[in-house]
Formats: structure tokens, sequence, C-alpha cells
């Protein structure tokens, strides 16, 4: 159904170009709906909740062996700016202390993923970690220009997805489902980078800085479970007028020393999914098994049994 005053065959929606750049709900509602991210989306992200969590060790270790392999992203642990070409004195091993305290931040980046996107805080989160790796939030000012940033983005995806659509135990359907929809997230985040590097909108400047002192400004209450909500029709899921703020030393970076906040998020509560993703029914469970089972999954879950929800017996 068109929206009110919306003739879907003479006029395509209208899209508030300032919005977009002043306000985050805007932004985020503007890419969910071009990348129909929906019910389902939201549904299957919840019940491959532990799926995710389960490989985050293995991300975290891949993650941080790649970025040692370079010189310019190992000495960013050294002078906290890709942009400094000086050679330390020393580089980091995966071993340093260094790199292990914020090993420890990538994986709570992971269990963050695992969380409620249908909560406001969820996609705050996301949005702030992009803004930090520019350099805006930090006392001592974390500089990782945005190549590196979409590069490893890339390569946490590439890791993600191996994993998920090799693991036998998941049925086919779910699988490519998982897959979808943790990628539709991902690209979210990566537009969360990218936003604050471009040019794009910097005449709105003022008023981006001035909403987001506001949004940090906020006092912290726990957001009404009125307030979230999901739509089968795919439209937003983002409602921002009680969910907290967070202060940005909460938040995880893959190259900061500050800790993030060692906290369990609630499970999340979700209004039910549409008929597609409440089928765990695979039309291939009863034929041959895949031959091959990627090595990422093979210390995370014994054989057997997993579970419903997608899950093979």
């Amino acid at each position: 159904m068109s929206e009110p005053g919306h003739n879907a065959e003479n006029h395509p929606r209208h899209i508030d170009r300032k919005a977009l750049y002043t306000d985050l709900e805007a932004r985020i509602d503007y890419l969910q709906k071009f990348l129909n991210f929906n019910a389902d989306d939201i549904a299957t992200l919840v019940r491959g909740a532990k799926y995710v969590k389960a490989l985050a060790p293995t991300v975290v270790d891949k993650v941080y062996v790649k970025l040692l392999e370079f010189d310019i992203t190992a000495r960013v642990f050294r002078t906290r700016n890709t942009a400094i070409e000086e050679e330390p004195d020393d580089y980091p091993t995966l071993n340093s202390p260094a790199v292990q305290r914020r090993r420890q931040f990538l994986r709570w980046y992971m269990t963050k993923l695992c969380s409620d996107p249908t909560k406001p805080e969820f996609w705050r989160y996301l949005n702030q970690v992009g803004r930090m790796h520019y350099g805006k939030e930090r006392l001592h000012s974390l500089n990782v220009e945005y190549i590196h940033i979409g590069a490893c983005l890339g390569f946490i995806q590439d890791i993600i997805m191996e994993a998920v659509l090799t693991y036998e135990k998941l049925t086919l359907p779910f699988r490519i489902a998982l897959v979808r929809a943790l990628g539709k997230v991902i690209w979210i985040q990566n537009d969360l980078f990218a936003r604050w590097r471009l040019h794009d909108g910097e005449e709105f400047e003022k008023e981006i800085e001035s909403s987001h002192k506001q949004q940090e400004a906020a006092p912290q209450v726990t957001p009404k479970p009125s307030s979230t909500y999901l739509r089968a029709d795919g439209s937003s899921c983002v409602k921002t007028s009680t969910a907290s703020s967070t202060s940005s030393s909460e938040f995880a970076s893959l190259f900061s020393e500050t800790s993030s906040l060692e906290t369990t998020p609630s499970p999340p509560t979700i209004s039910a999914p549409t008929q597609y993703a409440q089928r765990s029914a695979c039309p291939f469970s009863n034929g041959p098994k895949q031959g091959v089972e990627t090595k990422v999954w093979s210390s995370a879950w014994s054989s057997g049994s997993v579970g419903s929800g997608g899950t093979r017996r």
C-alpha cells in the first residue's frame, strides 16, 4: 500500500537529503528500506545469534593476524594514526599485551552484533564505532583511514560467510537467510564508518555535530518495550525517542586501548516473524550430507543435535 500522498506509479518515495546527514534515525530508515532489511532478517539474526557468537574467537584471531601482517595497520597500535608513516621502535605481535587487550574489544563487538537490532541503541552503537575511528570522540585521537576499515569489514564478512554457508547442521535456507541478514548489517556498518569521512552533506556539518552532542547529553534510560518493534512490511525498526545514550568509552575499537563496557546484552524481544522466518524445514534435509564442514566451527559445536530454529537434527 502506498504511503499517504504517494503515487507509486508517478512519484518515487521522497527522501529528505538533509535528514540523511543530520538525523541518524532517518539515515538508518533509508538504508534499511533500500536494503530490504525487514522482520525476516531480524528474526533470522535473533535465531542465528548463538552461531555468530561461537565464531567470535576465530574471527578475532584471524582479524588481528591480518592486521599485523601489514606495517601500515600494525604500526597504528603504536601511533594511533595510519597516516603517520614513522617506523616504530618495534612492531606488536599477536601475543603483545596491547594486542591481547584489543582482541577483547573485537570480541565485544561481535557480541553486540548479536544483540537486538530492533533497539535504537544497536544502531547508535554501530554509528559511534564508526565515529570513534575518525578521531572525533577520543581524548587521544584515533585515526584509522577508511581504506583499512573497509578492507577489515570485508575480511570479517568473508570469514562469517564461509563459516555459515559450510556449517551443515544448519538448513540451507537458514544459512542463506543468515548470510543475507548479516551482510545487510555489515553494509550498514560500512556506511556508518564512511559517513564520518565523506564530504557528502558537509554543508550540514554544524547541525550534524549539534545533533550528535545532544544525543550524547541525553540521560541514560531503559527503552520502553513499546518504543521498538518489528514490521512485517520491511519498514524501519528504529525508534529513538526513549533510547539511552552511551559514552564513547563504552564502544569497541580494533585499535583502541580504552576498555569496552563488559556487560551482556539483554535478550532481544521481538514480535512474531513472518511466515518465511518461522519455517525451519529444509527441502534438502533428507538428502545426502555435504562432504565439507568448515574448520571454523569444528571446536565450537559438538556433533549431533544442535537444537531448533534452522538447525538439522
